[in-house]
C-alpha cells in the first residue's frame, strides 16, 4: 500500500483568513437574515418603483438619487452572503457543504436579482435629454458616474422578461460550468517521478517546481502537468466550449458585433485603444526573444525549452519564510506611504490573508473585494521562495486599491479591468526596487532583476499572447462550432510561438497547457488588463520617480476614486493619456531599460 503523500509544511502553516467579519461560519443565522431581508427591500422596491421612471412627468433629482440609495443598499445585502460563500468554497473546493452553500446563494442573489433588475432598464429608456440634465444635477454628483457608465449599455439590454431568464438560467449554465472547472483542478492530482520515485502532488506544487534550480526536476514537473492535462482535456476542451458557446449567444443577442466588444464596453475602454496596446507589445516581441536568449546562455544551455523559462539564473536565491516576507511588504509599503504600510499592516494583523497549501485549496491567488462595509480578502499559496514575496506585493496591492475605493460605495468602488492592477503592479514594484536596493550579492541582485523581467513579461507578453489565443478561439468556434482539444491546442502554440520566436523551444506536450488557466472560464479576455495594467504602471512609477513624494497624494486619490471616473479621466487627472497611440511605448522603454541593466550585470559577472 503507497504511503499517502502530504504536502510538505512551509512558513505560512496556519496562516489562514479569518472569516467572521462576514459571518461566523456557515451556519450563522445572520446569513438567512441577511438573504430574507434583501429578498423583502428587494420585493419592496420592485413595488414602489417599477415604471416610476418612464411614467413620472417630471423626475427631480433627489428622488432618483435616493432610489439609486435603496438599490445600492439591497446589492449590497444580497452579496454578502454570496462573498462569503465563494470565499469558502475556495478555501476548500473538495468540501460538498461549501458547494453546495456556494450554489444556493447564487440562486438566492439571481432571485433577489430579478425583482430588480427593471431598475437599470427603466433608467436606460428614458431620453438622453432627460438623463443627461439628471445626471448633471449636482443633487446625482455622488452617482454620476454611475447613472452615466450604466447607460453605455442601452443599445445591449434585452427586455425585462429576456433579462430575467438569462440571469435564471445563468445557474445552470455558465455559473455551474465556472464551478466545475475550479473543482476539476482542485481535485487534479498528477503523478511526479523523478529518481525513480513517484509522488502524487498538486497542480500548484509542480508549478511552484519550474521555478526550482535543478532542470531534472523541472522536467519531471513539466511531464508530470502535461500528462494530468492530457488525461483532463476533453473534460476541459468541453467545458471551454460550453463558456465560449455561452459567449457567442449573448453576444448575438445583445448584439455585440466582436467577441471582445462586450469586455472592452465593461472595462470602459474603446477597441482603438485596445487594438494600440495589443500591437504595441506585438511589435515589440524581439524584446522578449531578445531576454530569453540571455536567459539561455545564463543558464550555460544552447536550447531553452518552455520548462525553463523560470529557471532561477543563481542557484544562490534564498528561500524566504512568511515572517520575513510580511516585513519586506510591510517596510517597503511603509516607505512608500505611512498610510499604505497601516493599510497593509492589518491585512496581515487581522487575518485578512490565506497563505497556507493545503489539499483543496483553490489554486493561484487573488484579493476578493467582499463589500465596502466590510473589507477586501486575499488568497495566495505561499511556498517559502523569493518570487512568492511579489505575489503577496501583488495582492496586497489590490487589497490597498479596495480598501481606499470602499468610500465610493457599493456602485462604485470597483474599477473597470482595465485599473483594476495598477495599484497590484505598482505595489510589485516598490517591494522589488526595495529588495534590488538592499541586495549586496552580484548574482542575487541579477537573480532578482530576471525574475522581475519575467514577471513583467509575463503581466504584458503573455497576457497580450493569451488574449491572441482567445481571438482565435472564440473566431473559430463562431465559424466552425465545437472545437477538439488539438485544434485548441493548436491556437495554444501559435499564440506563444509568435511571441518566443527561436529564442524559447515549444515541448509537444506544452499543447495542452491552456487547461489550467482560469480566466478563460471565468472572465473571458480579461487577460488584456494585465498588460494594460503594467504598462499603465511602468508609466506611473517613472513618474514617481521623477516627482518623489509629490507624486503620493495624486497616486492616493487615483485609488481612492476606484470606479467613480472613466480610466481615461482618471489617468488625466495624474498626467498621463492613455488615448494617444504611442502611450504604451513609454512603459516598453522601461522594460527594454531593465533587460539591458541584466545584459550589464551578467557581463560584469564573468569579468
Amino acid at each position: 500500500m503507497k504511503k499517502k503523500k502530504t504536502i510538505p509544511r512551509c512558513s505560512a502553516s496556519g496562516v489562514r483568513w479569518n472569516l467572521q467579519d462576514l459571518y461566523s461560519s456557515p451556519t450563522d443565522p445572520a446569513i438567512e437574515n441577511d438573504y430574507n431581508t434583501a429578498k423583502s427591500m428587494a420585493e419592496n422596491f420592485e413595488k414602489k418603483y417599477k415604471w416610476w421612471l418612464l411614467k413620472k412627468r417630471e423626475i427631480k433629482a433627489k428622488e432618483l438619487v435616493q432610489i439609486v440609495r435603496e438599490y445600492e443598499k439591497i446589492l449590497l445585502l444580497r452579496d454578502r452572503p454570496l462573498v462569503y460563500s465563494h470565499l469558502l468554497f475556495a478555501e476548500d473546493t473538495q468540501n460538498a457543504e461549501f458547494g453546495k452553500l456556494l450554489q444556493k446563494m447564487q440562486m438566492r442573489a439571481t432571485e433577489i436579482q430579478t425583482h430588480m433588475l427593471f431598475w437599470e432598464l427603466d433608467w436606460c429608456q428614458i431620453s438622453d435629454e432627460v438623463a443627461k440634465k439628471l445626471i448633471e444635477d449636482p443633487a446625482c454628483l455622488d452617482y454620476k458616474h454611475f447613472l452615466s457608465a450604466s447607460r453605455r449599455y442601452r443599445p445591449h439590454l434585452l427586455s425585462e422578461p429576456e433579462e430575467k431568464i438569462v440571469a435564471e438560467m445563468k445557474n445552470t449554465g455558465v455559473h455551474a460550468f465556472s464551478r466545475y472547472f475550479d473543482e476539476m483542478l482542485g481535485r487534479m492530482k498528477f503523478s511526479y517521478k523523478l529518481g525513480g520515485e513517484t509522488k502524487e502532488m498538486s497542480e500548484q506544487e509542480l508549478l511552484s517546481l519550474l521555478h526550482d534550480g535543478n532542470r531534472e526536476v523541472r522536467i519531471a514537473a513539466a511531464k508530470a502537468l502535461t500528462s494530468g492535462f492530457k488525461e483532463n482535456e476533453r473534460s476541459l476542451a468541453f467545458i471551454f466550449n460550453t463558456i465560449v458557446q455561452e459567449h457567442s449567444t449573448m453576444d448575438r443577442l445583445r448584439h455585440f458585433q466582436e467577441p471582445m466588444s462586450a469586455r472592452n464596453l465593461s472595462n470602459e475602454i474603446d477597441a482603438k485603444t485596445v487594438q494600440a496596446l495589443l500591437k504595441a507589445c506585438d511589435q515589440n516581441t524581439g524584446l522578449v526573444q531578445r531576454y530569453y536568449r540571455l536567459k539561455a546562455k545564463l543558464l550555460g544551455l544552447k536550447k531553452l525549452y518552455d520548462y525553463d523559462r523560470y529557471a532561477p539564473v543563481s542557484a544562490k536565491m534564498p528561500a524566504c519564510e512568511w515572517k520575513e516576507t510580511k516585513k519586506i511588504v510591510v517596510d517597503a509599503y511603509h516607505q512608500f506611504s505611512p498610510e499604505f504600510g497601516k493599510i497593509v499592516t492589518e491585512f496581515f494583523e487581522k487575518s485578512w490573508i490565506d497563505a497556507e497549501i493545503r489539499p483543496g485549496k483553490r489554486g493561484g491567488a487573488f484579493c476578493s473585494s467582499a463589500t465596502p462595509d466590510v473589507h477586501p480578502f486575499i488568497l495566495v499559496n505561499y511556498t517559502d521562495r523569493l518570487r512568492d514575496v511579489m505575489t503577496v506585493a501583488h495582492e496586497l496591492g489590490h487589497g490597498v486599491h479596495q480598501y481606499l475605493s470602499r468610500k465610493q460605495g457599493y456602485l462604485q468602488s470597483d474599477t473597470p479591468l482595465t485599473l483594476a492592477e495598477t495599484a497590484s503592479v505598482f505595489g510589485e514594484m516598490i517591494v522589488f526596487h526595495r529588495l534590488i536596493e538592499e541586495e549586496t550579492d552580484p548574482a542575487v541582485k541579477l537573480s532578482l532583476l530576471c525574475g522581475k523581467i519575467e514577471d513583467a513579461f509575463a503581466t504584458v507578453f503573455r497576457q497580450v499572447c493569451l488574449t491572441h489565443f482567445e481571438q482565435n478561439l472564440h473566431g473559430s468556434w463562431r465559424k466552425e462550432g465545437e472545437l477538439t482539444p488539438e485544434k485548441i491546442g493548436g491556437f495554444w502554440m501559435k499564440a506563444n510561438a509568435a511571441m518566443f520566436g527561436d529564442s524559447v523551444t515549444l515541448t509537444e506536450g506544452y499543447g495542452s497547457w491552456w487547461c489550467y488557466i482560469p480566466h478563460f472560464i471565468h472572465t473571458p479576455f480579461y487577460c488584456y488588463a494585465y498588460s494594460f495594467g503594467e504598462l499603465l504602471v511602468l508609466s506611473l512609477y517613472n513618474l514617481y520617480r521623477k516627482e518623489g513624494r509629490k507624486f503620493v497624494p495624486k497616486f492616493m486619490n487615483l485609488l481612492s476614486s476606484g470606479g467613480s471616473e472613466s480610466p481615461n479621466v482618471l489617468t488625466k487627472r495624474i498626467g498621463l493619456d492613455i488615448t494617444k497611440a504611442g502611450f504604451w511605448n513609454n512603459g516598453m522603454q522601461i522594460l527594454s531599460e531593465m533587460v539591458e541593466e541584466a545584459e550589464k550585470l551578467a557581463n560584469n559577472s564573468k569579468k
